[in-house]
């Protein structure tokens, strides 16, 4: 039985967390980060044409850079990891995305089943048997406690800080692992934390000889997983290639080749889309969904976890009043913003949980178009003339849609009742390098973004919890922090979706920020792709889809 246990000088779960996002950023929870309507559906392509042909090659344009390919490093946001770290590593759980009509829940991967003790800290994990790396070799319980060595333990030869700060998010709290046999080990968290399962999707697992071989240094140049697709080539951050993995444990992918370009303006994207260049496009310019569709392309959506929002600074100016929190939520016309503007791409968020997640409880939408309702609360809070106040927008950025027409749509909206807000403008990476250090880029009262909320369990204290390390406008309510609290710790699955829909039930009330829109992920692919299936999350499976040649 092999046994190790970090050392005692390593920061806690808490500590980790604010080291990981102080040193990469917040692009990897800020997203950046849907039931089908207007633009196709849930199951989105079409896999009648062509029978049972498989092969072809996949090409996506994607809205950013792409991430660093070592394992957890990523730097890419959520994007990154659907696209590219999740097809080319696994970790012992996984999400299924195989459904269309609810929040995709977590299954085995790596690991077949667990457990947890009675102390709520201690999981044992049967592993996969007969899984193979794509350099050949097998998946154990010792590649488990080499990948966790080369994140949590300092003394690893192939530890580094950059592995060490991006695993602290999902890994941070596991204070001891140990190989049982073969096929089983067990971990140990600092605490009792019920979304430990999900966290582990997470902590991608790399194959030891071939980290060995490289070193950490030059594994993100010739990385191996279990994952479905295998390492081909790369231009850093621009391009990468991928071939089907034909040894991969759940069967091998249809597609003969991935490609993934790093195509991060809008209209580029849809010019290599009609072009042929590539055959399918993250998020679409809305204004260009109905020539697209004309043309012959498909455009397919799903309700995901996502919010477009606004964060206010809660303890400054009038935004301290929660009633005129509240009142500028009345002031927005949602409906507006996500039919008009973004062409049915998005639905209008009337609460703080998205639609498409488990947090969602519809008797909780509150903020519907009310001018009249919004200049009563104003008066009643003292402002009945109004007041200025401004907002940082990114001008772009994974997950942040169109994000200055959006801006803008709010605030004619919001001048409508009285509220004057200056629109700052950004890029994405001075926003959120600010945002990392507690502070507002260009010193404005609120800003403008996106994220996702319950793909990571583990993120959701930095959004709404007291003394978040990163700006999130000062919000504390301590009724939120012990429900909070108390959903980490219940593994009870039930039990915490009861406790993150009332502290999401709260925060709708406290209205802290700014409920715009929910995304529905919409992508453009050719009619050549099928066999997409759409889930609701950030996340996609690609072993489905294939390309007609």
């Amino acid at each position: 039985m092999t046994h190790h246990q970090r050392p005692t000088d390593r920061p806690t779960a808490r500590g980790r967390r604010h080291t990981s996002l102080r040193t990469l950023g917040l692009a990897a929870v800020l997203l950046l980060p849907f039931a089908a309507t207007g633009c196709g559906t849930g199951t989105a392509a079409d896999d009648s044409a062509g029978g049972a042909r498989t092969g072809g090659t996949l090409v996506i344009g994607a809205t950013g850079k792409l991430p660093n390919p070592d394992t957890v490093i990523g730097g890419a946001g959520f994007e990154g990891k659907r696209l590219v770290s999740f097809q080319l590593y696994e970790g012992l759980t996984r999400y299924d995305l195989s459904k269309t009509d609810g929040p995709a829940p977590i299954t085995g991967a790596l690991a077949t089943s667990w457990k947890v003790a009675d102390d709520d800290r201690t999981w044992t994990f049967t592993l996969r048997k007969g899984v193979k790396f794509h350099d050949g070799t097998p998946f154990d319980a010792d590649a488990v406690l080499f990948n966790l060595d080369r994140y949590l333990n300092k003394k690893s030869p192939q530890y580094t800080d950059a592995l060490g700060a991006a695993a602290g998010e999902y890994a941070g709290g596991i204070t001891e692992y140990t190989k049982l046999s073969d096929d089983r080990v067990r971990l140990v968290t600092d605490q009792p934390n019920g979304h430990f399962p999900q966290d582990l999707a997470h902590v991608l697992i790399a194959s030891p000889t071939a980290v060995k071989k490289t070193g950490s240094a030059d594994f993100s140049e010739h990385p191996v997983g279990t994952g479905p697709f295998r390492f081909v080539r790369q231009q850093t951050g621009e391009q990468i290639e991928l071939a089907r993995f034909d040894g991969y444990w759940r069967g091998a992918p249809k597609l003969d080749k991935l490609v993934v370009k790093a195509l991060p303006d809008p209209a580029a994207r849809t010019a290599a889309l009609r072009s042929g260049a590539v055959n399918w496009i993250e998020y679409p310019n809305p204004d260009d969904i109905p020539s697209l569709e004309s043309d012959g392309l498909k455009v397919v959506t799903n309700n995901y976890d996502h919010l477009w929002y606004w964060i206010l600074d809660t303890t400054a100016g009038p935004w301290k009043d929660p009633r005129v929190r509240r009142a500028a939520n009345y002031a927005i016309d949602r409906e507006a913003i996500a039919e008009n503007l973004l062409h049915g791409t998005a639905a209008p968020a009337e609460q703080a949980a998205p639609d498409g997640t488990f947090a969602y409880d519809p008797a909780n939408d509150t903020y519907g178009h009310d001018p009249a309702k919004a200049r009563e609360l104003l008066a009643d809070a003292g402002y009945a003339k109004g007041f200025s106040t401004s907002v940082t927008v990114p001008t772009g950025g994974s997950g942040n849609l169109i994000p200055v027409p959006i801006a803008e749509a709010v605030q004619r909206d919001l001048a409508a009742v009285g509220i004057k807000a200056e629109i700052r403008t950004t890029d994405w990476s001075t926003l959120i390098a600010a945002e990392a250090k507690g502070e507002v880029a260009r010193d404005s009262q609120a800003i403008a973004q996106s994220t996702t909320l319950f793909q990571s369990e583990a993120l959701l204290p930095l959004f709404i919890g007291t003394d978040s390390p990163f700006w999130t406008g000062h919000y504390s309510n301590p009724k939120v922090d012990k429900l909070l609290a108390s959903a980490g710790t219940a593994t009870d699955r039930a039990a915490r979706e009861a406790d993150y829909t009332e502290a999401l039930k709260l925060v709708t009330e406290d209205a802290p920020w700014l409920f715009v829109v929910n995304d529905r992920n919409p992508r453009a692919i050719s009619p050549k792709v099928h066999g997409l299936v759409q889930p609701q999350s950030w996340f996609i499976d690609l072993t489905t889809v294939r390309v007609d040649r």
